[in-house]
C-alpha cells in the first residue's frame, strides 16, 4: 500500500506543509531533472527501496504529465536513476511513448572497455544526450581523475557533442569538476542540486570551495542546476522564499542568468514538497528578477546546455 505525502510525513514525525501557489505565469517550462522508474517491473528497480513509501510507485510520463501540467510544463530531461546498462535503454523505450520527454542522462562509466561501445549505441538515439557521474552508486569523481582511462572515455564523450551531469555534489565533487574541465576543456558539464549543498564547515577549506565556484563561473560550458532548493530545517521544510534567497543570491551572482537551469528533482523532491511548493520557490525568485531571466531559467538555458530534441510543435516554437 502506498502512502501519501501528508501520511508518510505523520509516520516520520515530519510536519507537513501547506501548498503555496505559485504567481501564474505564461512563460514555457522545460523540467531538466526528473527520473523515470517503474518498481512493478519484473526484474524491479535498483531505487528506490520498497522501504520508501512515498517514492516506491510507477513514476512513469503519464503521471509527470498530471503532476507537471499546472505549470506549462512542456518538456522533461530524464535523469538516470539506475546503474544498470539496460536500463538506459528502458527509459529510452518508455521515452519514445510519449513526446513530454525531450532527452535523458544515462548511466555509462567512461572507464570501463565497452564504454565507447555503448555510448555508440546509445546515442544513436537523438534523445540520449548524456551521461551522469558523480557522488552515485559509490563513485567518486575525485578518485576518476588520475585514470587515463576515464579522461579518455570522458574525451569520447565531449566529442561526441554529449554532456556530464554531476551527481549529489560537495566541496570535493566542486573541486573535481574543476579540474575535470582542465583536463577537458571542451565537455559541457552540468552541476545538479547545488542550492541544497552546505558548504565545508572549516574557514580555510570553505575559502577554496568558493574560489572553485568562481572560476568555474568564469566557465561558459559550465552550468547549474537550481535544483532541490527546498531544504528540511528541523524536521519542517520552509516555503518562504526569504530562507532560501541567500543561497539562491550566491548561485545567481556567480553564474549569472545565462547558466542556471531549472530542475524539479521529481519525484524525489516529493520528500521535501509538492511540484506547485517547489515550483513556487524558483518562480517568485527569478520572476522578481523579469521576465527575459525567468525564460532563461526556465527553458532557453536548457536549450543551449542539453540541445535537446524537440518532439512536438509547442517545442519546436521554443526553438524557432
Amino acid at each position: 500500500m502506498f502512502l501519501n505525502r501528508r501520511k508518510f510525513c505523520s509516520l516520520a514525525g515530519l510536519t507537513p506543509m501547506l501548498d503555496v501557489t505559485p504567481k501564474p505565469t505564461s512563460i514555457p517550462v522545460i523540467d531538466t531533472h526528473i527520473h523515470l522508474f517503474d518498481p512493478t517491473r519484473p526484474e524491479g528497480v535498483p531505487w528506490p527501496t520498497k522501504e520508501n513509501g512515498l517514492l516506491y510507485q510507477p513514476t512513469l510520463p503519464s503521471r509527470f504529465r498530471g503532476t507537471s501540467a499546472p505549470f506549462h510544463v512542456i518538456g522533461a530531461i530524464e535523469v538516470e536513476c539506475s546503474p544498470w546498462l539496460e536500463d538506459n535503454q528502458w527509459v529510452l523505450d518508455v521515452a519514445a511513448k510519449d513526446d513530454i520527454i525531450v532527452g535523458t542522462i544515462g548511466d555509462l562509466e567512461p572507464d570501463k572497455p565497452d564504454f565507447q561501445k555503448n555510448l555508440e549505441r546509445f546515442r544513436r538515439n537523438p534523445l540520449f544526450r548524456g551521461i551522469r557521474y558523480g557522488n552515485l552508486w559509490n563513485r567518486s569523481l575525485s578518485a576518476q581523475l588520475a585514470n587515463p582511462d576515464f579522461i579518455a572515455g570522458v574525451k569520447v564523450l565531449s566529442d561526441a557533442g554529449l554532456v556530464l551531469d554531476t551527481a549529489n555534489p560537495d566541496a570535493e565533487l566542486i573541486a573535481a569538476v574543476l579540474r575535470l574541465s582542465d583536463q577537458v576543456p571542451g565537455l559541457t558539464i552540468i552541476i545538479d542540486h547545488l542550492p541544497q549543498m552546505n558548504p565545508p564547515a572549516d574557514p580555510s577549506q570553505e575559502r577554496e570551495y568558493h574560489n572553485h565556484l568562481r572560476e568555474l563561473a568564469t566557465r561558459p560550458q559550465i552550468y547549474v542546476k537550481v535544483s532541490e532548493v527546498l531544504r528540511r530545517v528541523d524536521n519542517r521544510v520552509p516555503l518562504d522564499l526569504s530562507f532560501y534567497k541567500p543561497r539562491l543570491d550566491e548561485i545567481f551572482d556567480l553564474f549569472g542568468e545565462n547558466r542556471l537551469l531549472f530542475g524539479s528533482d521529481w519525484p524525489n523532491s516529493e520528500l521535501w514538497g509538492t511540484y506547485r511548493q517547489v515550483m513556487g520557490i524558483v518562480r517568485d525568485y527569478f520572476l522578481a528578477k523579469g521576465q527575459s531571466t525567468a525564460e532563461k531559467y526556465f527553458w532557453k538555458n536548457s536549450i543551449h546546455a542539453y540541445h535537446w530534441v524537440p518532439r512536438n510543435a509547442e517545442q519546436r516554437r521554443l526553438l524557432t
